[in-house]
């Protein structure tokens, strides 16, 4: 479980900074790659990693302004020639299937794969196997969502020493007490997984905000959250700069990553007005509040370890 940062800049590319996309790899989880917003270029982003496109199946937008889609009329007309042939569910606010289709049909773009949506309300949004996704409305100057990705529970470890002392040896009948409630063994035996197996393994929960005015209102949803990502679009000293303008600063999601206990924070969708040597101060800013604090650049890629 990993997230790589495809773009990190706010409202205009940079130099430095290309438009927002994030990309959740869950390969081992799931075979399969999220993306949350598809900024200008994004596809040309994808190209410096090692992400297949034909592994996106599921992309998040957290709202319609431009620096957050217009990358993804591009990156769905290309995953047709890289090999994407598996259905692809766009996640997003009331217009994101009108923008996407009047983008294919003007351009005369055919795909080769099947194309749905789901546009979003408040609460939970999709649920799978091994992950549950919940979203939640922020106040921005139009429809804007945060996402909270929760993993769900694993099942603990069988409990190898338990089962040797009943006489059963180690083997492929491990693996079937593992996967099945309950196991019929061939001299009449039955055995139920409960009693030979250790306590779930709690899932990770990662939360990623979209563009945000600072607000109490959010701490109950990044609540106990593994990572918080982050919008902080303004230093500490522009926080009516960023109320004007419905963002966040530094402090801002520091605090509200310390309100929400989580354990980690990353700063992302960052001014163009601040350039590479002013990372560092920004950084300090939200670290005087919340230590476990990294600010995010194109490219920067984290690891997810288990809880």
């Amino acid at each position: 479980m990993e997230i790589y940062f495809l773009g990190t800049g706010a409202g205009v590319p940079s130099k430095e900074r290309n438009v927002s996309s994030i990309a959740l790899m869950l390969l081992q989880e799931a075979n399969s790659v999220w993306l949350f917003d598809c900024g200008e270029a994004t596809q040309h982003q994808i190209l410096h990693t090692s992400i297949k496109p034909r592994k996106i199946n599921k992309i998040f937008i957290t709202h319609l302004h431009g620096d957050h889609i217009f990358g993804l009329p591009g990156l769905l007309s290309s995953r047709s020639f890289q090999g994407g042939d598996e259905e692809l569910i766009i996640y997003g606010p009331n217009g994101i299937k009108e923008y996407v289709l009047t983008s294919l049909k003007v351009s005369g773009t055919h795909l080769t794969y099947p194309l749905s949506f789901v546009e979003i309300s408040e609460g939970k949004i999709m649920e799978d196997d091994h992950f549950i996704v919940y979203c939640k409305l922020l106040e921005h100057g139009i429809p804007s969502y945060g996402f909270r990705i929760e993993e769900k529970a694993k099942p603990g470890e069988l409990l190898v020493e338990n089962l040797k002392a009943i006489g059963i040896q180690p083997g492929p009948i491990y693996q079937q007490i593992k996967q099945n409630e309950t196991t019929f063994l061939d001299d009449g035996k039955i055995i139920e997984r409960k009693e030979f197996i250790g306590p779930d393994k709690p899932g990770r929960t990662v939360v990623i905000l979209g563009d945000t005015r600072s607000t109490e209102k959010n701490q109950e949803f990044v609540k106990d959250a593994n990572l918080l990502i982050h919008e902080a679009t303004f230093d500490k000293n522009k926080a009516a700069l960023a109320h004007d303008y419905f963002h966040s600063t530094t402090v801002q999601a520091a605090s509200l990553a310390m309100d929400g206990n989580v354990k980690q924070l990353i700063l992302t969708h960052i001014s163009s007005r601040y350039q590479h040597h002013d990372a560092q101060q920004l950084l300090e800013e939200a670290r005087q509040i919340f230590v476990n604090t990294e600010i995010a650049y194109d490219l920067f890629q984290v690891s997810i370890p288990s809880n």
